[in-house]
């Protein structure tokens, strides 16, 4: 969330930001209430002053055994307990209502970020890598997986439903190969690696920003409070809840590991072959606690991105980089890039890569603080980038390596975590 402080001295700014990400907000509405709110306060403020005051006149009217006066500013002193007692639920009704209004206040974009309504403005602006030219008739996916038997939708949609899949044989050897190598590159760069809960409460989803928004995207477990989350991101966001970090440990660099889960709400009918969108997958996700500086964050979210192409570069995978725009970033970025890896059976690059700078929006959240140097405490800032997710990665590498005898080329990067072996299917 914003600074209510900064939407009350700004208003045309966050009117703006909501208008470029395609936000509903009424700010104005929220100015009214904020107002309501003050207001109400200083009369509560007022009241409970007025009873201190009484409070040593009635100790001062009792030393003086004037019991007339005791009396009527202990009389007075009740009317002021009935008001406050009458108008606190209403402050805090009001408070409670501001404070949902503030979840929904979008972030300011940044100035370099395209301005455009959704993902088909986002700019490219870096490729790397030859979209492979093959010389045989080469195979989707897919195919590829079912001519390897390294998949079984048929039987996990009986177990689970639609967007449902078993990885077999290489392909789930594979995965943890890919997640093995990204969480071991990441350490080496100083990455401390987690495996954090698939599960969190309600708290850590309002934390990262994903409620009260993109509700019908998560998996409830009924009357327990905990949802499943759609990736590591969340658990480590309210790791921090009400903490204050000292400045000499940031940042803090994480490489976070968990299970992930998506309703895929809204999608019906796209993407319904082989594995690109599905219910359940594994991610591995780059995370930074950092200052709470511009200069700072953009630096760190510059790293995050070139963290993740060295990983797509050392599993020999064509990719471009776009620069997402405001309304396709979404409500907390500051600024957003995606990874685009290509797809040789669809001609087309498909995002594999989010890298999300945020600022203290996701801090102010958590009430997640640090002290600095002078003793002044703090919003951190945060940021994040994809480091793998699977199965999705699976549908470029998989078709960007496979042979002319229809074998698939494991890249050298992977071989050390799948024990030396060269290929899949020969």
């Amino acid at each position: 969330m914003l600074d209510l402080a900064f939407i009350r001295s700004n208003p045309d700014v966050v009117k703006e930001a909501a208008r470029l990400k395609n936000n509903s907000i009424d700010v104005d509405a929220l100015l009214a209430l904020d107002q309501q709110v003050v207001a109400l306060q200083h009369e509560v403020e007022e009241a409970r002053a007025k009873q201190n005051q009484l409070s040593k006149g009635i100790q001062q009217a009792a030393k003086e055994k004037n019991t007339e006066l005791r009396n009527n500013l202990i009389a007075e002193g009740k009317k002021l307990a009935e008001f406050i007692k009458a108008k606190e639920p209403e402050l805090h009704q009001l408070i409670e209502e501001r404070y949902n209004l503030l979840l929904l206040v979008p972030n300011i974009p940044d100035p370099s970020a395209p301005v455009g309504k959704d993902d088909s403005e986002n700019v490219p602006f870096k490729y790397w890598g030859e979209a492979p030219k093959f010389d045989f008739q080469a195979l989707d996916h897919y195919d590829l997986m079912l001519k390897h038997n390294l998949v079984d939708i048929e039987r996990a949609v009986k177990v689970a439903g639609s967007r449902s899949y078993v990885l077999r044989g290489d392909a789930a050897r594979l995965e943890l190969a890919l997640i093995n190598f990204a969480m071991d590159k990441m350490s080496r760069k100083g990455f401390t690696p987690l495996i954090v809960p698939s599960m969190a409460r309600d708290f850590a989803f309002v934390g990262n920003g994903q409620f009260p928004k993109g509700r019908d995207q998560v998996y409830e477990l009924k009357d327990q409070d905990l949802f499943l989350v759609g990736t590591a991101e969340v658990s480590i966001t309210g790791m921090y809840k009400d903490e204050i970090l000292k400045g000499e440990e940031l940042p803090l660099k994480f490489v976070g590991y968990s299970p992930c889960f998506r309703q895929e709400a809204g999608t019906y009918g796209k993407d319904t072959r082989g594995v690109f969108r599905i219910h359940q997958f594994n991610k591995v996700e780059q995370y930074i606690i950092c200052k709470a500086d511009h200069e700072e964050s953009v630096f760190w979210f510059e790293q995050l991105l070139q963290n993740a192409e060295e990983l797509i570069q050392e599993l020999e995978l064509p990719y471009r980089v776009v620069n997402v725009c405001t309304g396709d970033m979404g409500d907390g970025k500051v600024g957003m890039y995606d990874i685009e890896c290509w797809v040789p059976s669809e001609k087309r690059y498909r995002e594999t890569h989010s890298c999300s700078y945020l600022h203290d929006w996701q801090a102010r959240r958590v009430n997640l603080r640090y002290r600095d140097e002078e003793g002044k405490v703090k919003f951190v800032h945060t940021l994040n980038n994809t480091a793998i997710a699977s199965p999705r990665i699976l549908i470029p590498l998989l078709e960007t390596h496979q042979q002319a005898d229809g074998s698939i080329l494991i890249p050298e990067a992977l071989r050390p975590f799948m024990g030396g072996q060269k290929f899949i299917g020969r």
